[in-house]
């Protein structure tokens, strides 16, 4: 082996096997591309993806570390969507959590998302 030598395993990998995941179906209302990475706070995304916001709180894209999903203007595609592990804190995004994922926090978090005009719809 050389320094830095990297000899990778046989077979695949799978990832987040042991998590659940839900399906939900995304429509980007904007005249821009959108994109969002792996690691965001799915609920939180730009304010134009329409989607089931609700059912989107405390989840994230169920993707590889670093990548990401892209919907051009007036696209809908179905993602898959795991929960965020760790402590579930959330901080930052768009501001509408900033602290423990809750049942509590999921309600407050929805209103103010409809106050600031980000796109929800049920189902």
């Amino acid at each position: 082996m050389k320094p830095g030598e990297i000899i990778p395993a046989e077979g695949n990998v799978v990832i987040n096997s042991d998590r659940d995941a839900i399906t939900i179906s995304v429509t980007n209302a904007s005249e821009h591309a959108i994109q969002v990475t792996s690691h965001y706070h799915f609920f939180e995304a730009n304010k134009r993806l329409s989607f089931d916001r609700a059912v989107a709180y405390g989840k994230r894209l169920d993707l590889p570390s670093g990548s990401a999903e892209r919907w051009q203007p007036g696209e809908t595609r179905k993602v898959r969507l795991i929960d965020i592990g760790g402590r579930r804190r959330v901080f930052g995004f768009q501001g509408l959590v900033n602290g423990r994922l809750t049942d509590e926090q999921r309600g407050e978090a929805l209103r103010s998302a409809r106050n600031r005009g980000f796109h929800d719809r049920e189902g």
